[in-house]
Formats: C-alpha cells, structure tokens, sequence
C-alpha cells in the first residue's frame, strides 16, 4: 500500500484528522479573541480616564 500502510491504518489516520481540524479552528478563535482582548486592556489602561 501507500507508504507501506494497510488500508485501516489510512481510515484511523483521517479519522484523528477528521476530529482535530474542528478543534484547531476553535482554538485560533480563541487564540485570536484572546489577542484581541490583550490589545484592547493595553490600549484601554493608557487612555484618558474623563
């Protein structure tokens, strides 16, 4: 087979890719809210308080 692999191996292989894109997405959403938050309370604590 492809790379030497049997044709489950291939099935688990993008049964784990399946399942960790989903995660990946939400995780750089919440990274990039995370940033955008960080940039927002450093911006906010030199602003002028009237």
């Amino acid at each position: 087979m492809f790379f030497d692999l049997d044709w489950y191996w291939w099935i688990v292989f993008l049964i784990l890719l399946a399942v960790s894109v989903p995660f990946k997405i939400r995780f750089m959403r919440w990274w990039y809210d995370r940033q955008q938050k960080q940039k927002k309370e450093r911006h906010e604590k030199w602003g002028d308080d009237e």
